[in-house]
């Protein structure tokens, strides 16, 4: 097992396009680390320079101890997953999963007992003789972690694995892999730009935009501090919606200070453990976010006193079975609230719903880090 370290880690293309800069991470042995980020962010870029498909431009790639930046793919002990399963239409699931291990020279024996051993594990044993082509999406995605698994290896690298199947299948292979990486006790860096994937599997998620890593935490701590506006509006589903509002002090405000969105809406900032100064942003222009799940209507919530006054008017319906999606018009921007089913709901109508003042962000308007979170 392995712990992997890439210290300013760089990918620079011809015509100088920078596709990764000085990435910094170190992962233990034996975590579940997600990349995450919008495509083109340089995500699977990094996998690819960390398995030894791409060249490292700058900076040092570790593999426990050992430096790793001219050590070829196959000296590296990992074994990488493919989004296209990348099996051998010709060959039966058997000796696809058993071609490593012969190019390797590993005895017949003991190719067997793990080839059948992985099968079992990913409950395969029956489709063994069959051809990729007689194969589910599903069975060929198990098939293609079983190839990976006989090698033993150090790391396990997986590149957006689950995009080409269906929704219900990817849910289940979502547990499916998180349950293999507990049983293995073996390293995954696994790669998604599914942010849903991302939260519901990793230990850690390295949050990537342009090339840059934005933020790296538990998926938890994403969620409730994101440190800028891109990872909130990035982390959270529906997303996280954002307005821009003016601070003013404010003598009935807990901290001293509010927020003014127009007219007939003002927020108080209430006190947090960690409360920027925010003299110097006065009369200046911030950007607030409140996730749609924060918002509420018709019913009490704890802390009620913490709330604050959102009249708005209904754009749009959307109910999905155990709540509703109301998009809603508030001053000039578009809002989505997460509620539980409400009857009665009509576009065009007015109505009065409540946010969560403790559960508010703001972000600077020039820089988009998080002064409040």
């Amino acid at each position: 097992m392995a712990s992997i370290v890439l210290k300013h880690i760089a990918k620079v293309y011809p015509g100088d396009i920078r596709v990764v800069k000085d990435f910094n991470l170190e992962i233990k042995d034996k975590e579940f680390v997600v990349f995450v980020g919008p495509s083109g962010c340089g995500k699977s870029t990094t996998l690819r320079m960390i398995a030894g498909l791409e060249d490292i431009s700058s900076g040092e790639l570790y593999i426990g101890d050992r430096l790793v930046n001219d050590v070829a793919p196959k000296d590296r002990n990992i074994a990488m997953v493919f989004q296209n399963y990348a099996l051998y239409p010709h060959m039966s699931v058997y000796k696809n999963m058993a071609y490593g291990l012969i190019q390797r020279k590993t005895p017949a024996d003991e190719i067997d007992r793990r080839i059948r051993n992985a099968a079992e594990i990913l409950g395969i044993t029956p489709y063994l003789d069959r051809k990729p082509k007689a194969l589910s999406g599903g069975q060929r995605q198990r098939v293609a972690l079983g190839r990976a698994m006989v090698r033993d290896p150090d790391v396990f690298l997986l590149d957006e694995p689950l995009s080409n199947l269906d929704a219900k299948l990817r849910t289940t292979m979502r547990s499916e892999i998180s349950k293999l990486h507990k049983r293995l006790g073996t390293t995954f860096i696994y790669v998604t730009h599914d942010q849903i994937e991302a939260m519901t599997m990793g230990d850690r998620i390295v949050v990537m935009k342009d090339g840059d890593v934005m933020q790296v935490d538990s998926p938890q701590a994403l969620y409730d501090h994101p440190n800028s506006k891109f990872v909130a509006g990035f982390i959270g589903s529906p997303q996280m919606n954002f307005m821009d509002v003016t601070i003013e002090r404010s003598e009935s405000s807990p901290s001293g200070y509010k927020c003014v969105l127009d007219d007939k809406h003002s927020f108080d900032i209430l006190n947090r453990e960690q409360m920027p100064d925010f003299a110097p942003y006065v009369g200046k222009s911030v950007i607030m976010g409140i996730r749609p799940e924060h918002i509420y209507a018709g019913r009490t919530i704890p802390g009620e006193q913490d709330t604050a006054d959102l009249n708005c008017e209904i754009d749009l319906v959307e109910p999905i079975g155990s709540e509703v999606y109301l998009f809603i018009n508030v001053d000039k921007y578009k809002l989505c609230a997460k509620l539980p089913p409400i009857t009665g709901l009509e576009e065009g109508q007015k109505m009065a719903l409540k946010i969560d003042l403790k559960k508010m962000y703001l972000f600077d308007k020039d820089t988009e880090q998080a002064l409040l979170n």
